[in-house]
């Protein structure tokens, strides 16, 4: 009976959470004048004689050099730190880039971080604690209504919201003065840069000066003065002073820190007044905070997943596809199906069974690997032990491997980075970000990461003369073949079958 009357109390609880009502917060926006700031400075001077439509790019390719551009950002801002972030894990890179960040806060520097809320459940004291920090405002997005301590909890007070839950806002971004970002596929945490013991992902930033940061700081903008994003002292209880935890020790110098020290290329040239960057055309592709309470059909507005299907339809001779979770839908394969009968040639690499992060997405694209390749698609599924050939991976060691980069590149010359995976929950539920670029030598660099990958790093899919797929690891003279999901168990493979009807392709 004790475990009934609770049972029932859950549920009534469940039924009366809400948000909070008459949250009061104060509109704020990014720097208005990013050219008063050193760094507004020297990103106009290293554009000296550059078409002022042009942005600067660089590719941001290792974990290290990622953290290692994160906290230089945080280092060398003088007015504002803009942070979104779907993930902001409590380990030891999130503490270490959080220390650079609130020592820019006793700068004098204004700093707004804006997290999803799906992966802070027990991490409310934590943000708390950072917002106590004068100069640090923390707002999460979209939040849970109650039950904060811990994820079953949130979702049982959310049964009655689960529509407006179910959509997360996935932008991944880092603006200085509004001068300097980083955006791409990164969070942070310590498997996004190569700090990991067990597991490491392969990902994708790019550094971004010029007429694309404003564009960048919009979208941040739009968002957190979105009625979407609850100041988390709105959300979470109060916590005594005497009970927060004592204050962080200094910033630890570069090579203490666990950054790369000399190896800091972007704090190296912000010292020296100079940055060396690739100069193209590049636009912002954002979707709006709207699209996360579903007010409006995907279908019916433009969204970052209409544009990626737009820059594929323009295809003429090559589209590659770089993507983690790899849904296509009937839609996809319709598109994908109109472009080889143009003779557009298709590659596409994803990740294996063994390597993925998220298996039931993984069961997702697994249906359509034989409708695509009998429609003649290139197609490449990452192992999770890359080889040692290549320099880039040399990191990974024996660390598992999982790709995580988003990218698409089009002929050869217009190339998309950023935070949306290629699958419907993407698409439709998700908010994301990214960058447009349009450059053959950006678009080569790109290329260059799936061509390691494809060398030294993964599985090449081809059907036998029976339709089924056939896995080889493409390494010369000791080539391998597998008949089902290499390096993987009976059991792995018949749990996902046995899960399969019971996750919609639009959820995954």
């Amino acid at each position: 009976m004790r475990k009934i009357g609770l049972a029932c109390a859950l549920l009534l609880l469940a039924g009366c959470v809400g948000l909070p009502q008459h949250v009061i917060k104060y509109r704020s926006e990014a720097l208005r004048s990013p050219q008063s700031t050193t760094l507004g400075r020297i990103a106009e001077e290293s554009a000296e004689g550059i078409p002022p439509s042009l942005s600067g790019i660089r590719l941001l390719n290792s974990g290290e050099e990622a953290f290692d551009s994160l906290i230089a950002l945080a280092d060398h801002a003088e007015r504002t730190l803009d942070i979104q972030y779907y993930i902001i894990h409590q380990d030891e890179s999130s503490r270490t880039l959080l220390r650079h960040v609130r020592a820019a806060a006793d700068r004098g520097v204004r700093v707004r971080v804006l997290v999803d809320d799906l992966n802070t459940a027990g991490e409310d004291r934590r943000f708390m604690h950072l917002e106590q920090h004068a100069n640090i405002s923390v707002r999460v997005f979209n939040p849970f209504p109650g039950g904060r301590s811990a994820t079953w909890s949130r979702i049982l007070t959310s049964i009655s919201d689960m529509p407006r839950i179910n959509h997360r806002m996935h932008n991944k971004l880092f603006v200085a003065d509004n001068s300097l970002a980083i955006t791409g596929g990164r969070n942070i945490g310590n498997e996004y840069f190569m700090r990991d013991k067990r597991s490491n992902f392969i990902d994708l930033d790019v550094a971004a000066a010029g007429p694309i940061v404003p564009q960048l700081s919009a979208s941040f903008d739009a968002f957190w003065n979105s009625k979407y994003a609850y100041p988390i002292a709105s959300l979470a209880a109060p916590v005594p002073v005497e009970a927060l935890p004592p204050p962080p020790p200094p910033p630890l110098a570069l090579a203490e820190s666990g950054s790369a020290g000399d190896g800091n290329w972007l704090a190296r040239e912000l010292d020296a007044h100079e940055l060396h960057l690739t100069w193209v055309a590049a636009t912002v592709l954002a979707d709006r905070p709207a699209k996360i309470a579903s007010e409006s059909s995907p279908d019916q507005e433009v969204t970052i997943a209409n544009n990626i299907a737009a820059l594929m339809r323009s295809a003429q001779q090559e589209v590659v596809v770089i993507s983690p979770y790899f849904v296509p839908g009937t839609a996809g394969v319709a598109l994908i199906r109109k472009l080889r009968e143009r003779g557009v040639h298709i590659r596409i690499l994803t990740n294996s069974l063994a390597s993925t992060d998220s298996p039931l997405v993984h069961n997702g694209y697994a249906r359509y690997r034989v409708a695509l390749l009998k429609l003649g698609v290139e197609l490449s599924e990452v192992r999770p032990q890359l080889g040692q050939k290549r320099p880039r991976f040399h990191p990974f060691r024996t660390s598992h491997a999982s790709l995580h980069a988003k990218a698409l590149v089009i002929d050869q010359k217009t190339v998309f980075i950023g935070s949306l995976n290629m699958d419907e929950r993407s698409a439709r539920l998700n908010s994301e970000l990214g960058l447009v670029i349009r450059s053959p030598e950006v678009a080569r660099q790109v290329t260059s990461l799936l061509d390691d990958i494809s060398a030294d790093g993964s599985y090449r899919l081809a059907l036998d003369p029976h339709d089924r797929i056939v896995w080889s690891s493409g390494e010369p003279g000791a080539e391998r073949i597998w008949h089902k999901d290499p390096e993987t168990t009976l059991l792995q493979r018949f749990t996902l079958d046995l899960l399969a009807p019971f996750a919609p392709e639009e959820l995954l």
